[in-house]
């Protein structure tokens, strides 16, 4: 497939981003929703999905990714009137709608599609999902799908940790690890899926805010959208200290209720930590990244510095449990 290297228009609604990691079209073709989720309207949400697919499926993308709490936007204060809205969108009550209206999308060249709701969980609270649609997995099985671990405070009146802080999925283009939003600030997650599952690639979806003050006057510095700085200072360190690709898909604009503000900048980045391609902090974007070999460029990067092995030179892996240890016996 040729694509022009500075591919950009608008389709449905939607700005589109275009362009191509290399000319071999075998390779895999991604489509990153930099979207912004309505609150409080999960009609809406489901239809700026199907609208954003359509385009997806048309640029020939073969894995679509979505925003987490891409049906209904993101949690507020008001409890009674939050946890109301929040239960119309567990995935129980959205089954119907993933059959009769995602499911369709998929085919030879759309082969999967990663969105996030919450889904009922114990004590009267839900859990915060991704969910993968794909022939080889059953997104209703609570064993093939990805519950947050790392939990910030208002998260915690809503919902409960995960049971397994991992998902591992294999396919053709590569092996893949999820994290959800918080959860990539915790480097023994990473750790794991780095040294122990060895993915090619972590998928972070998130609803990552902008906004927070940080200042140090003594030196001068400071910054109103401190979040999102972190945000672009985090998926490039975590791509290059453990040699993988980060596929990172964030919600942008502000709450409807609260004001809150997501900062966007949904992206890819190499196992150097290289951007290649970042959406809009402001607006909603498709990006759409033709024929990325996963494999053989992280193998490429692997062979001037392997981290992974340089580790496994100093730390040894305990014995049944996945952690490492200096510790002689």
């Amino acid at each position: 497939m040729k694509i022009d290297s500075t591919a950009s228009g608008s389709e449905n609604g939607f700005i589109i981003i275009e362009r191509a990691f290399s000319s071999e079209d075998r390779h895999l073709s991604l489509g990153i929703a930099n979207l912004h989720a309505v609150v409080p309207d999960i009609e809406a949400n489901k239809d700026k999905m199907l609208r954003a697919l359509e385009v997806f499926k048309a640029k020939k993308v073969n894995l679509a990714i979505f925003p987490e709490f891409s049906l209904s936007g993101y949690f507020w204060e008001d409890e009674p009137r939050c946890w109301r809205y929040m239960e119309q969108a567990v995935i129980e009550n959205n089954t119907d709608w993933v059959d009769k209206h995602l499911q369709p999308y998929l085919g030879d060249q759309l082969c999967g599609i990663i969105f996030n709701t919450v889904r009922q969980g114990p004590n009267h609270k839900f859990f915060n999902t991704s969910f993968l649609l794909c022939k080889s997995h059953d997104y209703c099985n609570p064993n093939e799908v990805y519950d947050k671990i790392f939990l910030p405070p208002l998260e915690r009146i809503f919902t409960n940790s995960g049971n397994d802080d991992r998902l591992i999925v294999d396919e053709k283009h590569g092996r893949f690890g999820f994290t959800t939003c918080y959860d990539i600030l915790f480097s023994q997650l990473v750790l794991e899926y780095a040294k122990i599952d060895e993915v090619d690639a972590i998928i972070q979806i998130a609803s990552w805010r902008s906004l927070a003050r940080r200042d140090y006057p003594g030196m001068n510095v400071g910054s109103d959208v401190y979040y999102g700085n972190l945000w672009d200072m985090v998926m490039p360190a975590v791509a290059a200290t453990n040699q993988v690709w980060i596929i990172a898909c964030n919600a942008v604009g502000e709450h409807g209720i609260t004001g809150a503000h997501f900062w966007g900048g949904s992206g890819l980045w190499a196992p150097s930590g290289l951007k290649l391609l970042q959406g809009s902090n402001i607006n909603e974007e498709l990006l759409i990244i033709h024929n990325i070999d996963l494999r053989e460029q992280r193998k490429r990067e692997k062979d001037d510095f392997n981290y992974a092995f340089d580790f496994g030179s100093v730390y040894r892996p305990i014995e049944g449990k996945r952690a490492f240890t200096r510790i002689e016996d």
